[in-house]
């Protein structure tokens, strides 16, 4: 039940938390432009997704793509059951960077979305 009640207040915070990281992506983005030379480190990292149902994978993808820098390429199998995105990179200095930060972006939208115990 409080998880029902407390939704509007996790989506807004979510909602704020990826707004701040649009920005902080856009004026990383906008330095190396405008900067002489490329600070640029393009990587493509397979990340294991939490995610289960098709809206939460689709979701990431979508919020993935729309930071800048970074842009999703596609689902592909994982383990057994688990599915994992394929997302190339443009400023992470190293794959696990990489990795933490989009992890940390999957587990803030599930914790924003989730309605039950487990997101």
């Amino acid at each position: 039940m409080t998880r029902v009640l407390t939704l509007p207040i996790r989506l807004v915070l979510f909602t704020l938390w990826f707004a701040g990281q649009i920005v902080q992506s856009s004026w990383t983005v906008l330095v190396d432009i405008l900067t002489p030379g490329l600070t640029t480190t393009p990587r493509v990292v397979r990340m294991p997704l939490d995610s289960r149902t098709d809206l939460h994978v689709a979701l990431i993808g979508v919020l993935i793509t729309l930071t800048p820098g970074t842009l999703t390429l596609g689902v592909v199998a994982h383990d057994q059951d688990g599915q994992a995105l394929l997302v190339h990179s443009m400023y992470h200095q190293d794959t696990e960077s990489a990795l933490a930060d989009l992890r940390d972006m999957e587990r803030r939208m599930l914790l924003a979305l989730s309605l039950g115990d487990r997101p």
